[in-house]
C-alpha cells in the first residue's frame, strides 16, 4: 500500500508540476508581467503548488480537523488550475490557427507574412493569455457556485414491465457519491438526510462512495445517517472509495447506524405484490479484501422471476451482465455526471453511461450525477442531485 501511494504521489507531483509550469509560462513568463506583479504571481503559483501537494500528503497522516483547511485551499485551486489549463490550451490552439491563417493569407496575395517581431509576440501572448485567464476564472467561479449550492431533488419515473398489477408508484430515493471527508461534513449530510426524509420514500438507496476517510475520523460526520427513515428500509452498497477508506470497518459501522448493507444479496419488499432489491459489492472490490467482490449471480439466486428486481450497483459498467440476468432496473452512481465539463466526455471511455435513464434490451439503468462532489468543490454542467425514482407500470 505504501509503495502504491508513493507511486501515486510521484505521478501526481509530475503532472501537477507540469500544469503549474504551463500556467506560469503562459500567464507570467510569456506575458512578461512587470515587476513586482511577475514576481508576486510566480511566488503565488509556487505556493499553491506546495499547498496542493501538501494537502494530498496531510490527508493521509493528519486528523480531518487539521487537514481540512489546507485541503479546502488545495482542492479549490486544483479546480481553478484545471480550468486555467483547459482555457490556455484553447488559447494556444486559437493562436496557432490565427498565425497560420495570417501566413496563408499572405501566401495567397503573394505578400510576405508579417515578421515575428518580439513586440508582436508579446501582444499575442497578452491578448490570448488574458482571454484565457478570464475564461478560466469565470468557469471556476460558475463551477464553484454550482458545487456549493444546495442539492436539488430530481424526480424520475421508470416504467417496469413486471410491475403491472403490483406495487406501482413505489418510490426509491437515491443518494450517492456524497464523499463525506475533507471538505464535506456533518452539516451537509444533515441537510441531505432531512430532505430525503421529507420525501417519505418507500426505500432509500445509498449507492456507494459515501466517504473519503476512516470511521475514526468521520464517525461524527456520518452520524446523521442514523436518522434516515423509509417504510421498507435504507440500503447501502459499497463504492470504490469505501475500499480506499477501510471498507470492512465502514460496513460494520453503517450497519450500526441502521443501514442494511447489501453484499451480493437480495431482499424482498412490498409483500407478495412487491419487488426485490438486490445489491452487489463494487466492481473494484475484487481482491481488495478477503471475501469481497461483485457476484450478481449470487445476489439473484433463487429469486421469483415474476417479481421485478431493482439492482443497486455503484458503477454503471456492470449493466450488460445485469441485462442478461434479467434485472429490471439498475441504480448507479460513480460518474458524478462528469462533475466538471468536459470530463463527462472522458468518463464515456470507462463507463457505458454517464448520467440519466437509459434502456437496454431488457434492463434499464439510472445513473445519478451524485449528491456531493469529489476533489474541487465545483460542478460545471453536472449539478448534484437527490434522486426520487418512482416505479410505475407501463402504459397499456
Amino acid at each position: 500500500m505504501a509503495l502504491r501511494y508513493a507511486l501515486f504521489f510521484g505521478i501526481a507531483t509530475l503532472l501537477m508540476g507540469s500544469a503549474h509550469r504551463y500556467v506560469w509560462a503562459r500567464l507570467v513568463r510569456d506575458a512578461e508581467l512587470p515587476a513586482p506583479w511577475g514576481r508576486a504571481a510566480t511566488i503565488a503559483i509556487v505556493a499553491l503548488f506546495v499547498v496542493l501537494m501538501a494537502g494530498f500528503a496531510l490527508f493521509r497522516v493528519l486528523p480531518r480537523a487539521l487537514s481540512t483547511p489546507v485541503l479546502w485551499v488545495g482542492y479549490t485551486w486544483l479546480g481553478v488550475l484545471f480550468f486555467l489549463v483547459l482555457s490556455l490550451g484553447l488559447a494556444d490552439l486559437a493562436r496557432v490557427v490565427t498565425m497560420a491563417a495570417t501566413g496563408a493569407r499572405a501566401a495567397r496575395t503573394e505578400q510576405e507574412a508579417p515578421p515575428a517581431v518580439p513586440e508582436r509576440r508579446l501582444v499575442f501572448a497578452r491578448l490570448f493569455g488574458g482571454a484565457a485567464a478570464v475564461l478560466g476564472l469565470g468557469a471556476s467561479g460558475a463551477a464553484m457556485a454550482s458545487g456549493l449550492s444546495r442539492v436539488g431533488v430530481r424526480r424520475v419515473e421508470v416504467a417496469l414491465a413486471r410491475l403491472a398489477g403490483r406495487t406501482a408508484g413505489y418510490r426509491i430515493v437515491q443518494i450517492t457519491d456524497v464523499h463525506v471527508g475533507p471538505t464535506i461534513g456533518r452539516e451537509f449530510l444533515e441537510d441531505v438526510v432531512a430532505r430525503v426524509n421529507a420525501l417519505s420514500p418507500d426505500a432509500i438507496a445509498v449507492t456507494g462512495d459515501l466517504v473519503d476517510g476512516s470511521v475514526e475520523d468521520l464517525r461524527e460526520h456520518v452520524a446523521p445517517l442514523a436518522k434516515l427513515r423509509a417504510k421498507d428500509g435504507v440500503f447501502f452498497v459499497t463504492g470504490n472509495h469505501e475500499y480506499y477508506s477501510g471498507a470492512a470497518e465502514w460496513v460494520r459501522h453503517l450497519g450500526e447506524l441502521g443501514l442494511r448493507v447489501l453484499r451480493n444479496e437480495r431482499v424482498s419488499v412490498g409483500g407478495d405484490r412487491g419487488l426485490d432489491i438486490a445489491g452487489i459489492d463494487d466492481a473494484m472490490s475484487r481482491g481488495a479484501l478477503p471475501g469481497h467482490g461483485p457476484d450478481l449471480e449470487k445476489a439473484l439466486a433463487g429469486r421469483d422471476p415474476a417479481r421485478p428486481v431493482v439492482l443497486l450497483a455503484h458503477q454503471p459498467r456492470g449493466i450488460h451482465l445485469a441485462d442478461e440476468l434479467g434485472v429490471d432496473l439498475q441504480i448507479s452512481g460513480h460518474t458524478h455526471g462528469g462533475q466538471m465539463f468536459p470530463w463527462n466526455l472522458l468518463v464515456r471511455l470507462q463507463q457505458p453511461f454517464v448520467a440519466g435513464l437509459h434502456k437496454l434490451a431488457h434492463a434499464q439503468i439510472y445513473v445519478s450525477r451524485g449528491t456531493g462532489y469529489w476533489g474541487p468543490p465545483m460542478r460545471l454542467g453536472a449539478p448534484a442531485e437527490i434522486t426520487e425514482i418512482v416505479l410505475r407500470a407501463p402504459e397499456a
